[in-house]
């Protein structure tokens, strides 16, 4: 269990992909803080996949979009543990839709959790890294942020930043004993693929060499290499995960 006493935060863990991404860890003994917005009750069913995977934790309730809320988030992740040691910022949403017909309130939540939510997780976390010179941060990310995804061009541009800022702050943080990577995950069977059209669906499968969708399982596996030592000259990646649909 090599996150035996770890201390780890997933933004965006009541459901879907940031459920899985906590039990893994959990799986590996850490303490899971598991990041929500509102709904509560799929927070604590999270919580006790974490327990019953072998870990512990707590539920950890903020908007990533108010720096206020996440700074206290931080702060009471510090009053309950000694140290944060790794951050998974999850926390995501879409707004699909034409550019053209596009409502400028799509445009801007989208970016305001996306890009600007992470930004406000990392600023928090961040410093309380560098006074101990050690940590890991894993963004997710998605194959839109550089690959033309259409009927998404406010998601595609806040993917594209995170990439962006994963890179950028990798540089920064590198020589605090920080290392930030992403992972950046194709079209799962878990998340925004239930809620498409299944008729596209299967088209767009068509285009995946493997001929299937991705289990968000997979893309947790990566996200624990990217956190654990075993990555410990990675610095600055983003790693698809896609079943080669981008080759």
């Amino acid at each position: 269990m090599c996150f035996s006493d770890r201390t780890i935060v997933v933004s965006g863990a009541s459901r879907g992909l940031g459920r899985v991404i906590a039990t893994t860890f959990g799986r590996e003994g850490a303490f899971v803080f598991v990041g929500y917005k509102s709904r509560s009750d799929e927070a604590e069913e999270t919580l006790n996949a974490v327990r019953q995977a072998g870990g512990d934790g707590a539920v950890l309730g903020f908007d990533v979009r108010d720096r206020t809320a996440v700074d206290g988030a931080v702060a009471k992740v510090l009053e309950i543990r000694e140290g944060l040691d790794i951050l998974i910022n999850n926390a995501g949403l879409a707004r699909d839709g034409y550019f053209a017909i596009m409502p400028a309130e799509d445009w801007d939540e989208v970016l305001s959790v996306n890009l600007t939510g992470m930004y406000n997780v990392c600023r928090a976390v961040s410093r309380h890294m560098m006074a101990r010179r050690c940590g890991a941060i894993v963004n997710i990310g998605s194959v839109a942020g550089s690959f033309a995804s259409v009927g998404q061009v406010n998601y595609a541009a806040s993917k594209g930043g995170v990439l962006a800022l994963t890179r950028t702050l990798a540089a920064e943080l590198a020589s605090y004993g920080i290392r930030v990577n992403a992972v950046v995950p194709g079209l799962l069977s878990t998340g925004m693929a239930e809620r498409m059209d299944r008729r596209v669906l299967e088209r767009k499968k068509e285009f995946i060499p493997m001929k299937r969708l991705g289990t968000a399982e997979e893309v947790a596996n990566v996200v624990r290499f990217l956190a654990s030592e075993e990555s410990s000259y990675v610095v600055g990646q983003a790693i698809t995960v896609d079943g080669g649909m981008t080759l």
